[in-house]
């Protein structure tokens, strides 16, 4: 946990790199742009890093609320801290540092919720805070329908958990940082024909504390990173450029994740790649049998499963923003509707070592539980938190079930009031150990695809596009030259019916993205999706390079 003398020392640090630049010049002329962002009071800096004064503030505010009339109260006190570093070939563009401080208060009168939020982290501005929610609980009564009922969860008085890092990237220095960086940039420049190169370290670092009417006292650390690299490779004759990017997936780890992906080692090799897709084929429009990585899968998952499984989504309360969902109404969907073959199972979990929305406890203070979301190809249950448990009362009476909740609740920050996001989502191995080249062994025609790229999706999740950042044909069995200009075109559960064959536990891997966004106002957490290599047979594939 940080303490006050760091804080103070993070942010004289930032705030003297800002004032270093000369003021004549313009800000992107400069070679390094930093920025702070600070939003904590020095009241509230004090609390930081003593576990008895924010106990006593998290116990101030739950009494604050039940004393003004909540029949349930939930507090969290929290600090979020963000750190980015970018460069391009020789250069830093820009270096970021933000670091934010406050309490959330969410209150239950009368079966309606309220909401409140200050970073003023003393007795009297937390007790504000609750009084606040207790205030909008009771404003918003006349707009409730069915009152608002929790489904039941233990409490966990004095329960602490932290994600997996063993280096905190706060401990590094900014110079050893940027140093890593350009030495990959040089690297990468090494490579035939590849011309520009940008790099980047993001880090977020979250200190969560939670407290509740129902006795629950969490405090909790994470941290997460996410190394970064675009290469442009362009013909000699300028009439073309590819770039290679994605290349290393963020992971709820620390410093030391960093140095495992070797950015310098590999750098050439992806420069050699972006290189490769100058010359690649232009793919011809048609369908194909396609072998899917991992690291192509992941995003296919997210959109295509992820997102149509959530239930407020599949109700309708998203449609404004996030949309709708294919995967609806429940009552005609659960444990009827076909999304895959027998092989197909899709599980839920924030419990994976290392994955982005992993975590000890929810913010519902629910410990999560792992869940198939399919099972056996079939759907057989939604991302819920503790409220929307109850919504689903029917099917787990049916299936002989527990009510409670998969602990999907997830604010992004102190000021945010929780709602549901998405835990990690991923496809499980198949019962044979297959490899990736095992599933391009098998395949006589067809296109292997790794990496992700561009795409598209309806406001259902059931007509979607995909790119990749390497295509190669299959032919016998065996990949061929590269292809370029590929998309592939699904309708959700023709797609997912289609996968013939599927990798084992030892071609299992994690993706995911630092940022998916939801809800009004938009919030966006961070989310991992495992899989393994997969074969769909007879994919619709078109050429996005051609020219009207």
């Amino acid at each position: 946990m940080t303490d006050r003398r760091d804080f103070l020392k993070q942010s004289a640090a930032m705030a003297a790199l800002v004032a270093m630049r000369d003021p004549r010049i313009p800000p992107w002329m400069h070679t390094a742009v930093g920025s702070v962002s600070l939003s904590a009071p020095p009241a509230s800096v004090a609390v930081i890093g003593e576990p008895a004064a924010i106990r006593e503030l998290l116990a101030t505010a739950v009494h604050a609320a039940t004393s003004a009339g909540a029949a349930y109260a939930d507090v969290r006190i929290q600090r979020l801290r963000g750190n980015n570093v970018f460069t391009r070939e020789h250069q830093i563009l820009g270096v970021g540092d933000s670091d934010t401080i406050g309490c959330g208060v969410r209150a239950l009168v009368d079966g309606t919720w309220g909401f409140g939020a200050s970073r003023d982290l003393t007795a009297d501005g937390v007790a504000a805070a609750a009084r606040q929610a207790v205030a909008t609980a009771r404003a918003s009564r006349v707009a409730r329908g069915t009152p608002v009922q929790l489904a039941p969860t233990p409490s966990h008085p004095d329960a602490t958990w932290s994600s997996a890092f063993s280096t905190d990237p706060w401990t590094i220095p900014l110079e050893q940082q940027v140093d890593l960086l350009m030495r990959a940039n040089a690297a990468a420049l090494t490579a035939k024909n590849v011309q520009f190169v940008t790099s980047g370290l993001f880090f977020v670092k979250e200190e969560r504390h939670y407290a509740s009417t129902e006795g629950s006292t969490i405090t909790q650390t994470l941290i997460r990173s996410a190394p970064f690299m675009a290469i442009t490779a362009v013909a000699a004759d300028r009439s073309d450029f590819q770039t290679r990017t994605n290349v290393v997936p963020p992971m709820g780890r620390g410093w030391e994740y960093v140095l495992e992906q070797d950015l310098v080692g590999h750098a050439a090799k992806w420069g050699e790649e972006a290189a490769e897709k100058l010359t690649a084929t232009s793919v011809t429009d048609g369908r194909y049998d396609l072998v899917l990585h991992p690291s192509n899968l992941w995003l296919t998952i997210h959109e295509s499963i992820g997102h149509p499984t959530e239930l407020d989504r599949a109700l309708g309360y998203e449609a404004n923003y996030a949309g709708t969902s294919f995967v609806a109404p429940p009552e005609k969907v659960l444990g009827q509707l076909r999304y895959g073959p027998d092989s197909m199972n899709i599980q839920g979990d924030r419990s994976q070592v290392g994955a982005l929305s992993t975590i000890g406890y929810d913010d519902d203070g629910v410990q999560p539980e792992d869940f198939l979301i399919i099972k056996n190809g079939i759907f057989s249950d939604y991302q819920t938190t503790r409220e929307q448990a109850n919504w689903l009362k029917w099917w787990y009476d049916r299936q002989g079930r527990a009510i409670r909740s998969h602990g999907c609740s997830y604010a992004q920050d102190w000021e945010s009031v929780q709602f549901q996001r998405m835990p990690n989502v991923s496809l499980l191995p198949g019962t044979a150990d297959h490899t990736w080249d095992d599933l391009i062994a098998a395949t006589d025609r067809g296109i292997a695809i790794i990496g992700d790229g561009s795409y598209s999706i309806d406001q259902q999740r059931y007509n979607a596009q995909f790119g990749g950042q390497l295509c190669y044909e299959i032919r016998g069995g065996k990949l061929g030259g590269m292809l370029k200009d590929v998309a592939y075109q699904i309708r959700t559960p023709e797609f997912w019916n289609s996968m013939t064959m599927i990798g084992g536990k030892g071609s299992y891997l994690l993706h995911g993205t630092f940022s998916d966004g939801k809800g009004q106002p938009s919030q966006s957490n961070a989310v991992s999706h495992g899989a393994v290599p997969a074969r769909f047979t007879q994919v619709n594939v078109i050429n996005t390079g051609r020219k009207l």
